[in-house]
């Protein structure tokens, strides 16, 4: 074997087990999903098309972003829980909403087993994207910013929610 055959295996080694030490939590969730079967991932793009208004439909199934400040939930202050525009899954509770100046509903933590997430390299550097566990509809993305007692910030797409009164 030459260096040059040698480096090139090394290479490939260690490119290969990179990818299965990131694939790994991924690999070991999808095997303990819940929802893996459920009706709403088996659901034609076409289908999710119809149900859904055109800017939700992007956000969720396109991961798209809003415009800032343009949610009605922004406002929103009743007690209830905000559920997956998509699917209807409870994803968080009014009372952990909060104000984060940022333009979307934000949240500082989330209902046990409602979302997945991802490593999100789409603007250029690392962030940590979050979806509907059951239907798999982008939510948005959490950030290290948040208030007490988790230091988290949800920050989610309006049209990606909906609000159920409690």
């Amino acid at each position: 074997m030459t260096p040059a055959q040698a480096l090139i295996d090394r290479r490939r080694f260690l490119m290969g087990s990179a990818f299965l030490v990131a694939a790994a939590p991924g690999l070991a969730s999808a095997a303990s999903d819940p929802y893996a079967g459920d009706k709403w991932r088996q659901l034609a793009d076409a289908d999710w098309k119809q149900r859904l208004p055109e800017a939700s439909y992007e956000v969720l199934r396109r991961e798209a972003t809003e415009r800032p400040f343009t949610s009605p939930l922004l406002k929103e202050h009743r007690k209830g829980t905000f559920v997956c525009a998509g699917c209807g899954l409870a994803l968080f509770k009014s009372d952990w909403k909060y104000d984060s100046g940022t333009g979307w509903p934000s949240f500082y933590t989330e209902i046990k087993g409602a979302l997945g997430k991802k490593n999100d390299f789409k603007i250029g550097y690392l962030r940590t994207e979050y979806h509907c566990a059951r239907c798999l509809g982008h939510q948005g993305h959490v950030f290290n910013d948040g208030p007490r007692p988790t230091g988290l910030r949800y920050c989610n797409n309006g049209v990606a929610l909906k609000f159920v009164e409690a």
